[in-house]
């Protein structure tokens, strides 16, 4: 079951490295950053619009700081922009592509498979109402989000754009699943509050993506794409009708 590891997975040389990517761009507000680190107020920093904009590496190349700085602090950025204030929201959201960078972690679920009814298969042949379904429905719906956020050209070149709302819904349904599951635990919090924001935790990882995935991504082409689709936030990604 995947669960928001970015904060648990931070050392203190991602930070160190984040600070002088930071430092590249403006000197000031590295030191800003240094002071609030040995404060402990990580987030600050994190938040900052200087920490994504060294992230993004300023338009061109991303920045060369930890995989898991590369995901979350432009994901959490983007939900932000959202209305989307939950720190573990978003660090749930970054953590999926992290945890999926690797083949071994999409087979693993569902053993690989793509497609929304080869995963609720998978979720309704396990023991009803199970620790089991529950970690079963929680990961499916990361996938489909996985999927939908970050390689949207693929489901639609099989199925169409509307495919996609689809996938966002299953992810939502899904997610519903499992917090109904862990509820009688004491947990499912953050699964609830996922399916609750699934739209927009689709659309954080559309944004980020970006940047780092899709033909000619780090081509002077792919970079000025990127750069005239922030000045128009309606453009980045596919809608979902």
């Amino acid at each position: 079951m995947i669960r928001p590891l970015i904060h648990r997975a931070l050392s203190r040389e991602d930070l160190h490295r984040l600070v002088a990517e930071i430092a590249r761009l403006d000197r000031a507000e590295a030191r800003a950053a240094e002071q609030a680190i040995q404060a402990g107020d990580v987030d600050a920093v994190l938040d900052s619009p200087a920490a994504l904009e060294a992230v993004r590496g300023h338009g061109g190349t991303p920045a060369a700081v930890a995989l898991t700085l590369l995901w979350y602090v432009p994901v959490r950025a983007a939900l932000c922009a959202r209305g989307v204030a939950d720190v573990e929201l978003a660090d749930y959201a970054a953590s999926v592509p992290v945890v999926f960078a690797t083949r071994r972690a999409v087979v693993s679920v569902a053993r690989g498979e793509t497609g929304i009814a080869v995963w609720w298969r998978h979720v309704a042949s396990l023991p009803d109402g199970s620790m089991a379904q529950a970690e079963g429905a929680a990961d499916v719906a990361a996938l489909a989000l996985w999927w939908a956020g970050c390689f949207p050209e693929r489901i639609t070149r099989r199925a169409g754009v509307g495919v996609l709302e689809a996938y966002v819904t299953f992810a939502a349904q899904a997610l519903r699943l499992a917090a109904r599951i862990l509820a009688a635990n004491g947990a499912g919090s953050l699964c609830a509050r996922a399916a609750d924001q699934a739209e927009a935790l689709y659309a954080a990882l559309a944004d980020t993506r970006q940047d780092y995935l899709g033909r000619d991504a780090h081509s002077p082409e792919g970079r000025l794409a990127r750069y005239l689709a922030r000045l128009d936030p309606g453009s980045k990604r596919m809608p979902l009708n």
